[in-house]
């Protein structure tokens, strides 16, 4: 198998961590087999380790998470080979790591530290190339808010991946703060540390929760690396840089004080043509002790995407604020202050660079640079088509149509950029903020339909790196900020929130917060993605919590009898059932997907069709809906075929067309005069492309042929005009839960046109 990287930095990188997600057909890797598996370039092993992320039914490898140090030429691309023939890498330097009671010790050949349990700092010692730190040198996180600063507790570290060249530690932490004001579990933390083999920086990752009963306003975040007494008369110089297209840089090589800040106002006025869950520049502060001969340089990963931030470099240390003081920005900004919901989390991340006194102010840069925009390997879609981890929306290349394969790109790359804490990840409705959703402020999507899912399916079709992109940044804001991590309504545990305002809808007084938790606002397939091919393991626990909550909520009365809830409320949680059972195997999960499909046989039956209940004195027809339950039980019929089933499926895909269609080939809204205007929802294509699967009947591709063509009729790309709203910064219009909802759905029809050598023909 070839993992593929494209030509980037101009300059050679030696050793360079990389990580990637495989994916191997059924059957096709053993247990066993994996033991030998191995990265080369050419005839040599690289430093490599695997972890299996998930395996199928039979037991064989389903996904494994690669990380690997590769020599990557300037100006160039390269490809790398993935391998079974056992061959182990030689590694020069490598992480250690030992536990002794509360203390855990960790070495990467370039630098080493200590943490320890219960203590107030975040590292007991730090030695980089002889010059020791103590522990009062590192301070932070610090949380101040309501003009109190917190006291920090680390209470416990462990070990999350241990390996020669890549290691993690977590610890869980909280902040104490002595006037009484916090109700629930107070503000808790999580702080991460990434070692790579070798390299003389760590990343570390900062992730903040509201466990309290109320929204929190925090006045402002700090972390700081603090200079001992005996180096302040030294010869220091101190620099802080941001990039756009190039980097500016403010120094003094007397030690004064540097700062910059990053607003809503500067965002606003500058100008920036890049994708930015790509890259959009660096941020970063530096302070070199020539007279010690050792620098520190902190960089603040993907800053401007999530604004506010500040770094300061002086004589007494660096300063690097994942929230600026709150208080003076509302004096100068338009821009909201960061408030977090109760049950809400975000995680920020900054690299700490140490390096030698004379090391070049240009390799410095380069390394804050590629943390930004790191090398990404890429495999191929033929890879994924042949694993089957993902639907039929492959094409050989012979077979694809340029027109609609730009469409797809277009549709991938139009959609909002939202820069801001909370933001950054997920974009607001248009439609739903006009229709007054949000009470006059904007509702946010929470990556309704699963816009992860639907992006990674695209980058998986398509072999193109920034939808990976994408799709990462996505799920990354979505298992912190719309997910419930703290309430006392055992409802909301876990649980994921319908597109709301605030995207939780704030916080009520001492009663958790004010938004919804819905079977049809609930899904996983994305999350698990983002597992695979990120190696976090987050990613999964939350996806397993939002099953929990579905299975919770479909206990509760409104599901007790059937018909009446719509066919998406149910239908949506049968697919993140369905995902989740394969993911695990865990029999809970198939158990209540029974139950489902009891549920919609017995709808069925009561009414002839799915009719759902509309006004007072009305059951309708729902295309739409209809179609998300069709979808849903089609994935569960994938896994457990049946007559009864795909009978039932039929029936309710053949009932749409005979009483959902205008005489002009589209289908209509829902079933009442006052709505049954001209729809544009893609879903339904999948519920005709589903029924030809089922019965190689061409007819039904016929009848969605006009809504296909509708909406593949591309209007190119626009990143749009900068506004400041709320406590973001938005460029470009259309949610994301447009394509969310309409990839799948149109490159699962596009396939079967193809295979019917309909494209031709009509």
């Amino acid at each position: 198998m070839k993992i593929h990287f494209d030509k980037l930095y101009k300059d050679d990188r030696n050793s360079e961590l990389c990580g990637i997600g495989i994916p191997f057909a059924k059957g096709e890797v053993t247990a066993s087999e994996f033991e030998s598996i191995c990265i080369m370039d050419g005839e040599k092993a690289m430093p490599s380790q695997f972890k299996i992320t998930s395996k199928w039914n039979d037991g064989s490898i389903r996904y494994v998470f690669a990380r690997f140090l590769a020599n990557l030429p300037g100006n160039a691309d390269k490809d790398f080979e993935l391998e079974f023939s056992g061959k182990k890498a030689d590694i020069n330097e490598n992480v250690t790591i030992s536990e002794d009671g509360d203390c855990i010790c960790v070495s990467n050949g370039n630098l080493s530290f200590k943490v320890k349990n219960n203590t107030k700092n975040v590292f007991e010692e730090l030695t980089y190339e002889g010059r020791k730190y103590a522990k009062d040198e590192f301070s932070g996180p610090v949380l101040s808010a309501y003009g109190e600063k917190y006291e920090t507790i680390f209470d416990r570290f462990r070990v999350v991946e241990k390996s020669e060249i890549f290691s993690c530690l977590e610890a869980d932490g909280r902040f104490i703060e002595e006037k009484n004001k916090l109700t629930g579990e107070g503000i808790r933390f999580t702080f991460r540390i990434y070692v790579t083999a070798g390299k003389p920086w760590i990343e570390c990752a900062v992730r903040l929760f509201n466990c309290t009963d109320a929204d929190f306003k925090p006045d402002s975040l700090l972390f700081e690396i603090k200079t001992s007494s005996d180096d302040k008369n030294d010869k220091i110089r101190t620099m802080v840089a941001k990039s756009n297209y190039r980097t500016n840089f403010t120094s003094s090589d007397d030690g004064s004080d540097v700062s910059l800040k990053i607003t809503a106002e500067m965002l606003e006025k500058e100008a920036n043509e890049h994708f930015a869950e790509v890259f959009y520049g660096t941020f970063f502060a530096d302070r070199t002790n020539f007279s010690s001969g050792v620098g520190i340089c902190a960089t603040v990963y993907q800053a401007q995407q999530n604004y506010p931030k500040a770094v300061k470099a002086g004589r007494d240390g660096i300063s690097v604020f994942l929230i600026p003081d709150q208080n003076e920005m509302e004096k100068e900004s338009k821009s909201e202050p960061v408030i977090f919901s109760s049950g809400m989390a975000r995680e920020q991340k900054f690299l700490l660079h140490f390096h030698s006194a004379d090391l070049d102010t240009y390799e410095i840069n380069n390394r804050s640079l590629i943390y930004q925009m790191p090398d990404v390997g890429i495999i191929s879609p033929e890879v994924f088509e042949k694993a089957g981890v993902m639907p039929d929306i492959f094409l050989p290349e012979d077979k694809k149509v340029d027109d609609y394969e730009i469409s797809l790109i277009d549709k991938a790359d139009n959609h909002v950029r939202c820069y801001g804490m909370l933001n950054w990840g997920d974009g607001p409705d248009p439609g739903y903020t006009s229709q007054g959703r949000g009470g006059g402020r904007l509702v946010w999507t929470n990556n309704e339909y699963d816009y992860p899912h639907a992006m990674y399916m695209m980058y998986a079709r398509s072999g193109i790196r920034r939808f990976l992109d994408y799709a990462n940044v996505a799920a990354m804001h979505w298992m912190d900020v719309d997910v419930c991590h703290y309430s006392k309504d055992e409802l909301q545990i876990g649980g994921q929130w319908e597109h709301i305002n605030g995207h939780t809808g704030g916080s009520k007084d001492g009663n958790g917060c004010a938004g919804v938790l819905a079977c049809s606002h609930e899904w996983v397939e994305g999350l698990l993605d983002y597992y695979h091919f990120s190696g976090d393991e987050r990613a999964l626990e939350t996806a397993l919590g939002i099953g929990d909550n579905v299975l919770k909520l479909l206990d509760t009365p409104m599901f007790k009898t059937p018909g009446e809830a719509n066919a998406r409320e149910t239908g949506w949680a049968l697919r993140s059932l369905t995902a989740l059972f394969l993911e695990t195997g865990d029999a809970k999960w198939t158990k209540k997907c029974s139950w489902i499909v009891s549920q919609f046989e017995s709808w069925n039956d009561k009414y002839g069709h799915w009719l759902a209940p509309y006004t007072d004195n009305t059951t309708i027809r729902v295309g739409f809906m209809i179609s998300v339950a069709v979808g849903s039980l089609m994935r569960y019929y994938r896994v457990f075929p049946s007559d009864e089933l795909k009978k039932m499926i039929i029936g309710a895909i053949d009932d749409l067309v005979e009483n959902q269609m205008t005489p002009y080939g589209l289908f209509y809204y829902k079933e009442l005069p006052s709505l049954s205007r001209n729809g544009n929802n893609p879903l339904l294509l999948e519920a005709m492309a589903i029924a030809y699967e089922l019965t190689g009947n061409d007819e039904y591709l016929e009848k969605g042929i006009k809504t296909f063509r509708k909406h593949m009729a591309s209007s190119g790309f626009s990143l749009g005009q900068k506004k400041i709203i709320e406590d973001s910064v938005i460029v470009g219009v259309g949610a994301p839960k447009a394509f969310a909802q309409g990839f799948l759905p149109l490159a699962y029809f596009y396939t079967q046109l193809v295979k019917a050598n309909k494209l031709l023909s009509q």
